[in-house]
């Protein structure tokens, strides 16, 4: 598929409407709906090993874009099964769907929403010695064979990593100082925006100020807001489509994801006028990750797809494809190649292992963290 006609973010739905949708690799989406109803929501977690083999068709539900679709191609015809897609455009919607008793085989939760849907019983457990290629996942990133989201990943199989620092241009900029401190910049005022996610948003304003990335702590929640809300007026918006809006001239600088910087060099025409920076105060790390929900129909095909994925030549093609490394030995190269113009993309063990992935907190904590992202949005 040529640049021109592929989306242009990984955490923003086309704006013609995808979210919600359904879609098929050769069949039409007629008579592919979703069964749902409270059984499906609440079926218990299956222990029972999954046998690898084709049970069905695959259910997906993922971010719009993220996969090649020459990779769901390739599995369509070595398998002989469709692939029936749904998006989601947050982790939040994900979640929503399947509470309404939506049915997927595949998921791709983040590592927090992963260690929520393994602890309510939500995910089947995922033998890995079953998969034939998942030992150059567990084997080369050992981070992943324990994480803190999901012990001895017994839920999951790691499938992208990713950090948010500040893109911006550097056309109109120059060179920024490496801090969270440069989205204040008064060079940038009005031409600034943030993503349109709390934990992104409140956790910068934790980094700028010392703070835990999660803090749930009145007192810290008050500084976060205080200081977020003096950054208020220099902005053009919230907005997670953070290469489109730098490409379009929207935006002169944006806080973004790693992988969204990555997969904009394929669509400017000199890359050289941008940049990328990760904040010295501390860049947030997390990982995307395969799951198979508990009410999954088809849970042996979803098996066959992850390690369809793990294959080298699908993960080199994915990746070239989506901008996002993927923790498979042997990949490196690939990811590096891919962004040299904006080397501070890399994501390696030592960053998975700083500590600064977004956390689950308690139910307290969370409500007064959804009322501080209130107070920063209304400004």
């Amino acid at each position: 598929m040529s640049p021109e006609a592929r989306p242009l973010s990984r955490r923003t739905l086309l704006r013609a409407g995808v979210a919600g949708t359904t879609a098929t690799l050769g069949l039409t989406a007629a008579g592919c709906g979703f069964a749902s109803g409270p059984d499906a929501a609440d079926a218990p977690a299956d222990d029972k090993p999954i046998d690898v083999k084709v049970d069905g068709d695959l259910v997906y539900f993922n971010w719009a874009d993220f996969v090649d679709p020459a990779v769901f191609e390739g599995f369509s015809k070595k398998y002989g099964v469709k692939v029936v897609q749904s998006n989601f455009d947050s982790m939040e919607g994900m979640a929503a769907k399947l509470n309404a008793g939506n049915r997927y085989d595949i998921i791709f939760p983040t590592a927090k929403w992963a260690q929520r849907l393994a602890a309510g019983g939500r995910l089947r457990a995922i033998d890995h010695t079953r998969l034939a290629n998942a030992e150059a996942v567990f084997a080369g990133y050992t981070y992943f064979a324990d994480p803190w989201y999901d012990k001895g990943s017994a839920h999951t199989v790691p499938f992208t990593m990713y950090k948010t620092g500040i893109g911006w241009r550097k056309d109109r900029l120059g060179d920024l100082t490496g801090s969270w401190d440069d989205l204040w910049s008064a060079a940038a005022k009005g031409k600034v925006f943030v993503l349109d996610d709390r934990d992104e948003v409140l956790g910068m304003g934790a980094l700028k100020h010392g703070l835990d990335l999660s803090t749930e702590d009145p007192d810290d929640l008050r500084t976060i807001t205080e200081s977020l809300r003096t950054l208020r007026p220099r902005l053009r918006g919230f907005s997670s489509d953070s290469y489109n809006n730098l490409l379009n001239g929207n935006a002169d600088m944006t806080q973004a994801w790693s992988g969204d910087m990555a997969a904009m060099l394929a669509q400017a025409k000199d890359p050289s006028v941008f940049g990328f920076e990760v904040a010295r105060e501390g860049a947030p790390v997390n990982s995307d990750c395969y799951a198979i929900p508990a009410n999954a129909r088809h849970p042996g095909t979803a098996m066959l797809f992850i390690d369809w994925m793990l294959r080298p030549e699908n993960v080199k093609r994915n990746i070239e494809y989506i901008g996002y490394p993927m923790p498979v030995r042997g990949s490196e190269d690939t990811y590096t190649a891919l962004v040299e113009p904006f080397p501070q993309c890399q994501v390696t063990a030592g960053d998975l292992k700083r500590d600064l992935f977004f956390r689950n907190g308690t139910a307290e904590g969370e409500r007064a963290r959804d009322a501080a992202w209130t107070d920063v949005k209304a400004g």
